[in-house]
């Protein structure tokens, strides 16, 4: 389909619409959506119209729900809520883990690892033998104790758990918020963070069930630079929400020394009686 075509059409349905974010969303190709015939109806109000059997996403559409979704990203960061990343897909797991890593938040890259959300308590047992495994391994202090070959076993096995639970070892509660990209690939991930009522903002594609997800935002989950301009807004949200959490947490103490300074000037030393 035509660049043009697209273009053309998203400015005549958007009116007053953003150009410079516009062309970003244009040029990252988050208006692709899937077949029609994959479309789930309860994504059809956020189509804007169907192109050679492709349904194109309405990215004004895109645009008010990303902003509905920054401004939950962060409120949620805002009052320390611990935030859940899962991106496993070859396009995204790069740049959920370099996201991830900057932010200092947990993250998924590889596979989801089932009971991860809902089975919380287990999941951190695992990941607090990694971490005993690693640590054990680094200082030698299995060397007296096993033989190589199982030296080799124990090896082996951090490897696994690093693969799997690695991105898990800073989730040191159920998280608060859990940001998917592709909600279809990641249905477990979703159905665990529903049975636990963790509000889920994930990037969607029309094929999704908006009904499942607090904060749903239209638009192509399958490429590469889709996913890096969902992840940059994302970003974004995150680093705001945690400036005015430390704005506040500033504006508090300023507040509560304020208080202990006029207590004590306001304080009268006891008169002495002759």
């Amino acid at each position: 389909m035509p660049e043009e075509t697209v273009v053309s059409m998203q400015n005549n349905q958007t009116s007053g619409y953003p150009a410079e974010g516009s062309r970003e969303m244009m040029d990252a190709g988050v208006f692709y959506g899937r077949k029609k015939s994959k479309t789930n109806p309860k994504m059809r109000p956020f189509v804007l119209a169907n192109r050679g059997g492709i349904e194109i996403i309405n990215l004004q559409k895109t645009e008010e729900l990303m902003d509905s979704a920054a401004a939950f990203i962060k409120e949620r960061v805002r009052n320390n809520g611990l935030v859940l990343l899962v991106g496993t897909e070859p396009a995204a797991e790069t740049s959920v883990m370099a996201l991830a890593k900057k932010l200092g938040i947990p993250y998924v890259t590889t596979r989801w690892v089932g009971g991860a959300i809902t089975n919380f308590k287990i999941i951190a047992k695992r990941v607090e033998h990694l971490k005993q495994l690693r640590t054990d391994l680094a200082s030698g202090a299995l060397v007296s104790k096993y033989t190589k070959k199982e030296r080799l076993e124990m090896e082996r096995e951090m490897r696994r758990l690093e693969e799997l639970m690695g991105g898990l070892e800073l989730m040191t509660k159920e998280p608060d918020l859990v940001i998917i990209i592709d909600p279809i690939l990641h249905h477990t991930a979703l159905s665990e963070a529903n049975t636990k009522k963790i509000p889920v903002v994930a990037l969607a594609n029309v094929d999704a069930d908006p009904d499942k997800i607090a904060y749903v935002v239209p638009g192509n989950d399958k490429a590469k630079k889709s996913i890096e301009w969902f992840l940059e807004r994302v970003g974004k949200a995150y680093e705001e929400g945690v400036k005015m959490r430390t704005l506040a947490a500033e504006t508090k103490a300023a507040a509560e020394a304020k208080v202990v300074v006029v207590e004590a000037t306001t304080t009268k030393a006891p008169v002495e009686e002759k």
